[in-house]
């Protein structure tokens, strides 16, 4: 299984999710447009991340996908929507199922996921998580070859990206790496 990180702006919020990926098995996340990575241009620790991963991010994989140059488009930084689209496709030409976490009114509850080749996935699952406000634009959504959401029983319509990434996360490893 591999993560795609889609212009998560918080470094906490990546920081959790390196070590969600560490607990889960993730051998790789890739970090889209503004997503910040663990290390800044000069290659320095950014304590604010670190602090929150425990060292899990020299344990997963990472590559920065995209630019992190801001641009005038609301979708997110110059290139980062195509960075990710070309990703996504890559993904596909190695047979790799795309999962997003989103509520949209194509989506499904993550734990009604009837996928008939899914259970022969093993590690060919990539999951996708956009911005904290913003969610996933409709050009990834429609990459995707199904949107998942976690039903809420609440008043709040939403939880944090990294409470729903480690969700879904844990729920399909341990549903379809058997």
């Amino acid at each position: 299984m591999v993560g795609l990180l889609y212009n998560i702006r918080s470094l906490h919020n990546v920081g959790s999710i390196f070590r969600t990926a560490d607990a889960v098995g993730i051998k790789k996340l890739y970090l889209c447009g503004i997503t910040p990575a663990p290390a800044d241009v000069f290659g320095r620790p950014r304590q604010q991340l670190t602090k929150v991963s425990l060292g899990a991010e020299k344990y997963v994989a990472w590559e920065k996908i995209g630019s992190a140059r801001p641009s005038t488009l609301s979708s997110g930084p110059k290139g980062s929507a195509q960075a990710i689209s070309k990703l996504i496709d890559k993904l596909k030409k190695e047979k790799y199922k795309i999962f997003a976490i989103e509520q949209s009114k194509n989506s499904i509850p993550y734990n009604k996921l009837k996928y008939s080749k899914t259970k022969k996935l093993k590690n060919k699952i990539a999951l996708i998580v956009g911005n904290e406000i913003k969610g996933l634009p409709k050009p990834i959504l429609k990459k995707a070859d199904k949107i998942l959401e976690i039903p809420m029983y609440g008043r709040k319509e939403s939880l944090n990206v990294v409470v729903a990434f480690g969700i879904v996360a844990f729920y399909l490893i341990s549903a379809f790496r058997k």
